[in-house]
């Protein structure tokens, strides 16, 4: 059985707000969802998370969705993945990858890629890995002909290491029987006093264990958000790759100022979207549409050329050719 740790215990408090960080939004979703529906989307078996910090409001958004384990004490990555050793134990066939429920840009394609390599490769842990233009404060990747070396941290590399483009996700396959004994042996024995999940690329080739590294496609897959203005880069950029595939499927824009489009929203080829329009939930919209400027529209369908100016709709039906606005507000359950 291949199975998913997410660790979603961290409280993000430079985001300063009561609230466990993943459960911050990117694009009107919290992080962990985009993390756990990558791992859905991979069909992977089962998926425990990792909570820690406001763990109610994270069992309460999860309910029977998927198992949780509980940290009392945020003592570092390889703590945390201590805390699921009975969901570990439960079934040590197979392959658990670990994954960070802050870090929302994991696709599936890399999910399952990297397992592919994991098991071709016979490693006892498989680092997924990416090259970034920029990889100041990121743990590089130490290559050699067979594997890897191991990840040193950015403060702790040489200059000649520093110049190492490939760097650290904090996503990790390991096989499952692999990682409940490479959890025993891991130390805190550091500055911070914490269990680092990365001790265990160490331990492994100390006791005769491969270890490899993935490099994904997408080089996204790391980036996390710190602070309030991560958060909007993570925004940014999810913001951007949605307005890109829809102008890839034929969605025109004009100017994108103040356009936010849910990944969930359809849209059909020659509509047009124009600025300060808001589109989110299960909304599907038909072919050669104007929608905006101005426009805020939930859950709804709107069937073809419809034209939409300055107008709110929620959860409702809007049939082909209807010109509604400007200042109209259509409630739920409505059909026009």
């Amino acid at each position: 059985m291949n199975k998913a740790v997410i660790l979603a215990g961290g409280q993000g408090k430079r985001m300063k707000a009561p609230i466990p960080k993943p459960m911050f939004h990117v694009l009107g979703e919290p992080m962990l969802e985009w993390v756990l529906g990558a791992c859905e989307q991979a069909k992977l078996q089962k998926i425990c998370v990792v909570t820690g910090y406001e763990a109610e409001q994270i069992k309460a958004y999860l309910g029977d969705r998927c198992e949780t384990a509980y940290q009392a004490e945020r003592l570092g990555t390889g703590h945390a993945v201590m805390q699921t050793m009975s969901f570990l134990e439960a079934d040590t066939d197979g392959n658990t990858l670990v994954l960070c429920g802050d870090a929302p840009f994991i696709d599936s394609e890399t999910i399952e890629n990297s397992l592919e390599r994991h098991i071709a490769e016979h490693n006892a842990v498989t680092v997924i890995t990416a090259n970034v233009a920029d990889p100041s404060g990121y743990g590089r990747i130490l290559r050699t002909d067979s594997g890897i070396a191991g990840i040193v941290e950015d403060k702790d590399a040489t200059d000649e290491q520093k110049l190492i483009t490939e760097i650290n996700s904090g996503c990790y396959w390991f096989r499952t029987l692999d990682l409940i004994e490479l959890l025993g042996k891991i130390g805190n024995d550091n500055a911070q006093q914490e269990y680092y999940l990365t001790d265990t690329i160490a331990i492994a080739l100390n006791t005769n264990r491969r270890a490899g590294a993935f490099c994904s496609k997408n080089p996204d897959v790391v980036l996390g958000a710190n602070d309030r203005k991560g958060l909007l880069a993570l925004n940014t950029a999810a913001r951007t790759a949605v307005l890109n595939h829809h102008m890839t499927n034929g969605v025109g824009f004009s100017c994108t100022d103040g356009i936010i489009i849910e990944r969930s929203v359809k849209i059909g080829a020659g509509t047009e979207i124009l600025p300060g329009t808001i589109l989110r939930g299960n909304t599907v919209i038909g072919e050669n549409c104007v929608i905006g400027p101005n426009c805020v529209i939930e859950d709804c369908e709107i069937g073809n050329a419809a034209k939409l100016n300055t107008m709110q709709a929620y959860q409702s039906k809007i049939c082909d050719g209807a010109e509604i606005g400007p200042f109209e507000l259509i409630r739920e359950n409505k059909k026009i």
